[in-house]
């Protein structure tokens, strides 16, 4: 079925043949935001009960179903943010989140509690100022890494301009981007678009998101062409996620299609205690043994770094390496400063 307009509500969803009982989908749209692209729509397969494409963005009535264990604010963000829009969680970057919508909604999303149209918001300008000002006034910061909500959502003009006032402050090097458009909405990647997300003594990293390789659809490969092409280096995160990519055939071909189209692949997450989204998890088990046969069976190219965002603000642990022990559900996780945590997904941690 061809889908012409984004879907926003139960009753869009109705439309494009996505949901016949819709029991309970209203609470779940009155909690969580919906949005799915026609592009994204166009790929679902609907004779397919479990397809995975589907997973990803039709709500679920699982997503009511909250456990002990999950948080509003699953990795900490809003204990390191200084002020409005800035995430400052490791010495030499920061997080400048200018916008909190997105082209589609991930139905497991780890900020779902704060992005869509009843979320955050867009920074307002004297927002964008503040968070201008703080990246300006402390030097340690090397990196500024857009992300929100999608950065790609702002119109190219916005962009320059973002890019513009990051252009003038010099300890600034990096300037990365976390999206989805390329792969869900890969007609907002043109020339002016590429354009924008550049800027003079800068260089530009793209972090496409993508989960499964039937994402790559022409469309999506001729997307990151053209940011590859207009001199933007790009690398990859995707989530581990039950039902979609948790199996090495579906992560193996996800990987090489990064590497096919020059997307280093980057992090390969595991799936954050975010509110509703138990359906999605794997054990962290399973995600090594998954990431210990990729080893084997795919190119060192191809190889993502699999991490655990740390519940309580404590950042990233590579968890197919040494910085977790443990097993049978509750395990430690090293930090990047050495220090402990434990971590129970079935019931808390600190």
């Amino acid at each position: 079925m061809t889908v012409q307009r984004p879907i926003k509500s139960v009753s869009d969803l109705v439309s494009a043949g996505l949901a016949t009982d819709t029991a309970g989908l209203d609470a779940v749209a009155a909690k969580y935001a919906i949005g799915i692209t026609p592009h994204m729509a166009g790929l679902i397969d609907r004779d397919d009960p479990d397809d995975p494409i589907a997973r990803q963005f039709v709500p679920d009535v699982a997503e009511l179903v909250t456990t002990p264990e999950e948080r509003a604010d699953p990795i900490g963000d809003l204990s390191h943010s200084p002020v409005e829009g800035i995430v400052h969680r490791y010495p030499d970057r920061v997080l400048l989140k200018a916008v909190h919508v997105c082209p589609v909604y991930c139905r497991f999303c780890f900020r779902r509690e704060m992005v869509g149209p009843q979320g955050l918001g867009t920074l307002t300008g004297a927002e964008l100022d503040a968070a201008i000002g703080y990246i300006a006034a402390h030097e340690e910061i090397w990196e500024v890494i857009l992300t929100g909500g999608d950065p790609l959502v702002l119109s190219p003009r916005r962009l320059r301009e973002i890019m513009a006032r990051l252009a003038e402050i010099e300890h600034v090097r990096i300037v990365r981007f976390h999206t989805r458009v390329p792969v869900v909405e890969p007609e907002r990647v043109d020339e002016d678009m590429v354009a924008a997300l550049k800027a003079s003594g800068k260089v530009t990293y793209l972090a496409v998101h993508a989960n499964h390789p039937r994402e790559f659809t022409g469309a999506a490969r001729k997307a990151m062409a053209r940011l590859a092409d207009g001199g933007i280096v790009l690398i990859s995160q995707s989530v581990l996620l039950k039902g979609v990519n948790d199996d090495v055939e579906t992560l193996a071909s996800l990987m090489k299609a990064f590497v096919e189209n020059r997307v280093k692949p980057y992090y390969l997450h595991h799936p954050d205690l975010a509110p509703g989204t138990g359906h999605f998890r794997v054990s962290i088990e399973e995600g090594q043994a998954l990431v210990r046969a990729l080893r084997g069976r795919i190119s060192g190219l191809a190889q993502p770094t699999y991490v655990l965002d740390i519940p309580g603000g404590h950042g990233k642990a590579d968890i197919g390496a040494a910085s977790i022990a443990g097993g049978d559900g509750c395990f430690t996780v090293r930090d990047w400063q050495g220090g402990e945590h434990r971590y129970t997904p079935s019931g808390g941690g600190d």
